[in-house]
């Protein structure tokens, strides 16, 4: 007797995109995130995948005539989406660092950071390597701290980032697209 169904494991690092707010969302799992705009861009190699946390904090209700508590009370949620970018670009040094100047010139790129309060929130897609699930984050600060290290032989340099999401204005944080066999 089967105890589980091996077809809903979820294997492999999957591909990251990002887009600017706004940006209109994938709702299928077949259609090329380019093709559901342009504005999705693919942020290539990461170190080590991605790993997407959730959490929640609460406050037990206590009443002196129980020794348990009589209910829970959600006190917050925290989300984030964490990865190593593995790919040194302009365009990825922006993304982790919430905004900046990327400026093109004869043979060369240029990338200044922003100014303090200038940092612009992002949305940011993940799907996985078989098709499967698609998930969509709607508003992105990167928080973390960058790091990028130097070092010989084949360690190579990645830009380090760890997002939080925002509630936007109009929906939820995040949304996954999974398919109907991950139903159950």
């Amino acid at each position: 007797m089967a105890r589980g169904n091996p077809a809903n494991l979820a294997l492999g690092p999957g591909s990251l995109y990002a887009a600017v707010l706004g940006t209109t969302e994938p709702t299928d799992l077949t259609t090329p995130w380019e093709t559901v705009s342009a504005a999705w861009i693919p942020l290539g190699y990461t170190e080590e995948g991605s790993t997407f946390n959730y959490s929640v904090d609460s406050e037990n209700v206590e009443v002196a005539e129980e020794l348990d508590p009589v209910a829970v009370a959600l006190t917050s949620r925290e989300l984030s989406l964490s990865f190593a970018l593995a790919e040194i670009t302009a365009a990825n040094l922006k993304l982790a660092l919430n905004g900046g100047t990327i400026t093109s010139g004869a043979g060369i790129v240029t990338f200044e950071p922003p100014d303090l309060g200038e940092e612009v929130r992002m949305m940011l897609g993940w799907e996985s390597e078989d098709h499967t699930e698609r998930w969509v984050y709607r508003k992105c600060l990167q928080v973390g701290s960058m790091e990028m290290s130097r070092a010989k032989g084949a360690a190579k340099a990645t830009i380090s980032c760890e997002f939080r999401l925002e509630r936007p204005a109009d929906a939820t944080s995040f949304k996954a697209i999974l398919t109907t066999a991950r139903a159950a």
